[in-house]
């Protein structure tokens, strides 16, 4: 196995201002592809973050590592463990990691490499972080997501686990999204490239406890829910203050895009039982350290 170059978040940190959407919905294409495999394998990853997305810069490819990591094996029943600005809503609150629960930390991914920051960068109590994920406060979209990136990311990210697609859906969803920006046109990509060069992000990096891996008890939570759109405005207009990329094209891009229609309607199915894993998923064992 070869040695990984670096993982996302130190990529992001190095890199962001440099990306286009082109690279940076490749980069979640790749990613999305790799929770595809572990979820046929009916393993549930249960810690995904940015500092465990590696990249394989001979090769151009992006990974993600500690498969099957369940935290420590003595923690007890009102514990959890993982990165807390990436765990599921539902997990916070006493359930058990599922399917649905991985695809949450995807949709917080994807929000990571649009932005290139790390998620709730400001919060300096995880307690703050915990009320506001349960009550359904997200991460600020930035200016310029496009609209198909940014409603997948949204679903990914919903409350209802049962209201986000399976890694199977989410899988197809990012590969018809890669395969139109990977065939953008010329005129379009240049503009885009433009845009981004006179846009950088002012670097805003932290490398507090807040964002690590360990063990989190919490007491009685209210239920999940999603915020409202204006209680997502209030909380942002005095939570965030730093300069992100806009991309003027992006109405432009995004009526390109619908021609292809990728989504047949607004209102998505629902996914078979992504809140439950089965059996198996706990008797399955891959080694720690494996990459898909």
């Amino acid at each position: 196995m070869n040695e990984m170059d670096i993982d996302l978040r130190k990529y992001l940190q190095q890199n962001h201002n440099q990306l286009t959407w082109k690279k940076r919905i490749n980069i979640t294409y790749e990613i999305t592809r790799a929770l595809y495999w572990i979820h046929e394998e009916k393993a549930v990853h249960r810690d995904l973050h940015s500092g465990n997305i590696l990249y394989l810069q001979l090769i151009d490819s992006w990974y993600i590592s500690d498969l099957g990591f369940c935290g420590p094996a003595d923690k007890s029943s009102t514990s959890i463990y993982g990165n807390l600005s990436y765990i599921a809503p539902e997990v916070i609150v006493g359930r058990e990691y599922t399917f649905a629960s991985d695809i949450y930390s995807i949709a917080i991914l994807m929000w990571e490499i649009s932005s290139g920051q790390t998620p709730f960068i400001n919060y300096e109590h995880e307690n703050d972080i915990v009320m506001n994920i349960i009550n359904g406060i997200r991460p600020k979209i930035v200016p310029g997501t496009p609209l198909e990136y940014k409603n997948l990311m949204k679903q990914c990210w919903d409350a209802d686990p049962l209201k986000r697609p399976d890694a199977d859906a989410l899988h197809i969803k990012m590969d018809k999204i890669n395969l139109y920006y990977q065939n953008m046109s010329d005129e379009l990509f240049k503009s885009e490239m433009d845009n981004l060069e006179m846009n950088k992000v002012e670097e805003n990096y932290t490398s507090s406890s807040l964002f690590t891996s360990k063990i989190h008890t919490f007491g009685n939570l209210p239920e999940p829910r999603n915020a409202t759109e204006e209680e997502q405005e209030a909380f942002h207009s005095k939570s965030y203050d730093f300069n992100i990329p806009n991309n003027s094209n992006n109405e432009k891009l995004s009526k390109e895009f619908k021609k292809l229609q990728i989504f047949s309607n607004d209102d998505d199915e629902v996914y078979n039982n992504p809140n439950f894993h089965s059996k198996e998923q706990d008797e399955l064992e891959i080694p720690d350290g494996k990459l898909i």
